[in-house]
């Protein structure tokens, strides 16, 4: 079998260092290239095609952020975030990168000491991103997520219930997802008054400003989850689940827990989709989009056992199928439609005019 061929981009040399000592230590990895800079990182790229690129956020004469914008518009390679970023400023350009077509990020590690947990996490986070198949991103933009070249739109479904027919729309995401969320809130129009519960499986520390970054990128509002928050005070609004806390609803009101991970999650989509199955029956709408493993499969089979609506992102607009697939194996979904579809079906399903002035 191939080895995973990784090419290091960090401009401190000591940790540069670190990390080739741990990746190399692998048997089935080799480290084929290191650079400094997101200059040298590009070259690197270019040269080399790497299997997969490990990428820090700050560096000298070209940041992160436009190094892996680089790379997903002219030569798209899979990346890892590896970054002790935790600033406001620079925890945006972290979400830029994701949106910008980097697969995942890691934290780095703080200190000197040997950190076994976190050694493997690498070895496993850089082998994952390897087999991830990536796609050219056009100016590797935020303004224009998930496209997906030939992927082809599915079909809207004619039939229009009533308006108020649904009361809450839940969406969970994993890996790809704060470009597809994007695509998706940027989808509804203006006047759609549903509440949207979010649950997005983001590493801490990495998750405290998204629902900000969110905001300014939909121009709809965005803010985390407050324990017994009414669910109608969230009314055209997105809600999200704070980093390392399950979302609920309970009753009329959210509910924020510590309780145990599911699917080795927490926030859990499982543990949001099946409350609002509990809770709202057919009035209920819940959304999978792209993502690594089965959370939110059984959450998206409840949600239509009540009779809720039910939607999946499709295989070709997924940066993983994994959940989407899992959901649409067990039949949870009604609906299996590309990225960019999937705004304009819920706000017409739902009872809303696609045809109005979008954010």
């Amino acid at each position: 079998m191939a080895r995973t061929r990784v090419l290091i981009v960090e401009d401190s040399a000591t940790v540069r260092a670190r990390l080739g000592e741990i990746l190399r230590a692998d048997p089935d990895i080799d480290v084929i290239g290191e650079a400094g800079d997101g200059k040298r990182a590009i070259d690197l790229c270019q040269a080399l095609r790497p299997d997969v690129i490990t990428m820090d956020m700050m560096l000298p004469l070209m940041s992160g952020l436009a190094a892996t914008e680089y790379v997903m518009a002219r030569c798209p390679t899979p990346i890892l975030i590896v970054s002790s970023s935790t600033n406001r400023g620079e925890l945006f350009k972290t979400y830029d990168a994701l949106a910008a077509g980097a697969v995942d990020v890691l934290e780095k590690p703080d200190g000197e000491k040997a950190d076994r947990d976190w050694e493997r996490a690498l070895v496993s986070s850089v082998k994952m991103v390897a087999r991830i198949r990536v796609i050219t991103h056009p100016g590797a933009r935020v303004g224009a997520p998930g496209q997906r070249g030939d992927a082809q739109p599915a079909a809207i479904p004619a039939r229009r219930p009533a308006a108020g027919t649904y009361s809450v729309v839940a969406v969970g995401a994993s890996t790809g997802g704060p470009a597809a969320i994007v695509e998706v809130l940027r989808g509804l129009p203006r006047k759609f008054s549903l509440p949207v519960l979010f649950v997005l499986h983001i590493c801490e520390p990495f998750g405290a400003a998204f629902a900000e970054w969110l905001d300014g990128q939909t121009g709809r509002r965005v803010a985390y989850a407050c324990h017994g928050q009414p669910v109608s005070s969230a009314a055209g609004q997105v809600i999200m689940a704070p980093p390392d806390h399950h979302l609920a609803v309970h009753g009329a009101n959210l509910a924020l827990t510590r309780d145990p991970e599911r699917h080795s999650c927490r926030p859990s989509v499982d543990v949001l989709f099946e409350s609002v199955a509990r809770e709202y029956g057919p009035s209920a709408v819940a959304c999978i989009l792209t993502g690594m493993g089965r959370d939110g499969a059984a959450g998206l089979a409840a949600v239509r056992t009540v009779g809720g609506l039910t939607i999946a992102q499709d295989e070709t607009t997924s940066v993983i199928y994994g959940m989407p697939r899992e959901a649409a194996l067990r039949g949870a979904a009604q609906h299996v439609l590309a990225l960019s579809e999937i705004g304009p079906t819920l706000s017409m399903l739902t009872g809303f005019d696609t045809e109005a002035e979008r954010p």
